[in-house]
């Protein structure tokens, strides 16, 4: 991959790959892992891009798409990762497992369901309700009683009242 497309079509959008990634690993070394399988599968799959949806959708479906099928090899004990090199641009941006609080976030959000987390990291990302309801086929309206409800979710997690 070279670093011009990196820079170009991976950097601009890395703040909802980090999350993603951040969102389906418990420790660094995985979410590692996961963030450059995911920037080998953009730079792999840039030619199947077909301008249906915005660029930053496809990223973000491509990156949930890999990190659950990172996540099922996981848990069927299969790794294989591309490479074990990250280039330098990436490894400022990818040290995330260092803020205590941002760490707990994440392990609340890790326990909402599969398209409640998804919801969830859009919305962190400041997508707006239209933009999150067409990466689900869903209306605004209904994005928005949603995510008022995970949000509701995470706090009870956070606050220790539900496991």
């Amino acid at each position: 991959m070279s670093s011009d497309f990196y820079t170009t079509y991976i950097q601009p959008h890395s703040g909802i790959i980090i999350k993603i990634c951040r969102a389906y690993t418990n420790t660094q070394e995985d979410f590692e892992d996961y963030y450059q399988e995911v920037c080998l599968q953009i730079w792999r799959s840039k030619d199947n891009f077909q301008k249906k949806s915005d660029w930053s959708t496809w990223v973000y479906r491509l990156s949930v798409n890999v990190c659950l099928t990172l996540l099922k090899k996981k848990k069927n004990n299969v790794q294989n990762f591309a490479s074990d090199y990250l280039p330098p641009e990436m490894e400022a941006e990818t040290k995330v497992f260092d803020d205590e609080d941002l760490s707990l976030l994440y392990d609340a959000i890790r326990k909402l369901s599969e398209i409640d987390r998804a919801i969830i990291l859009l919305y962190l990302e400041e997508k707006s309700y239209q933009e999150i309801a067409e990466t689900f086929n869903a209306t605004p309206n209904n994005i928005g009683v949603r995510i008022k409800r995970i949000k509701e979710r995470l706090k009870k997690l956070l606050h220790g009242k539900v496991n």
